[in-house]
């Protein structure tokens, strides 16, 4: 499905804190008030994606998606897939996951590593990063939005998405990632 208002949204946003919000681990949205600005994967994904959805159902001017949708994105990475992957029914692992057939706005989570906070949050599928795929209004092309805590440049970055599936491939192979359709929550059987 193709939500122009919706991916527009998404874009002018990656475009406004790329490069100007740095990243804290357990931080939301509510970092993005705080000086200097910061904001964690799953914070940065879920924001994205709300105010993406309360956009277009804003165009649309009714609800094509729902709140409780919505509130149950915020949540952890791996918590944030499977709501999607459970609501929707559609999920990509591994390497089913290529450029060519991953959603138009796909929402990415990856076993990154079994960091010791981890040990109090069992994830069943060990999903410690998630990524936000967004598309270029001007030219539709692809790119991934994250909010990382590397030692290089920490905070929200934007990479061309054959670039950065280049970068993750060992996690591909290894079936450490998994893909699902956001923007099917607008078509799943709890939407009305």
């Amino acid at each position: 499905m193709f939500f122009k208002t919706a991916e527009t949204t998404m874009w002018q946003l990656v475009q406004r804190h790329t490069g100007a919000v740095g990243y804290q681990r357990g931080v939301k949205a509510e970092g993005l008030a705080r000086t200097p600005a910061v904001i964690d994967c799953s914070g940065w994904v879920a924001w994205l994606l709300t105010e993406a959805m309360q956009a277009e159902n804003d165009a649309a001017r009714r609800p094509l998606f729902r709140a409780d949708d919505m509130r149950a994105l915020h949540a952890w990475s791996e918590r944030i897939i499977e709501e999607i992957e459970t609501r929707t029914a559609f999920i990509l692992a591994g390497t089913d996951i290529t450029a060519h057939n991953l959603p138009r706005c796909a929402t990415i989570g990856l076993k990154m590593s079994t960091p010791a906070w981890a040990n109090n949050h069992p994830r069943p599928r060990g999903i410690t990063h998630i990524v936000q795929m967004v598309r270029r209004p001007a030219d539709n092309e692809p790119f991934v939005s994250e909010s990382y805590g590397g030692s290089v440049a920490p905070g929200i970055s934007l990479t061309p998405l054959v670039e950065w599936l280049a970068r993750v491939e060992p996690y591909r192979r290894a079936g450490e990632m998994w893909a699902v359709d956001p923007f099917r929550l607008a078509s799943s059987p709890h939407t009305s």
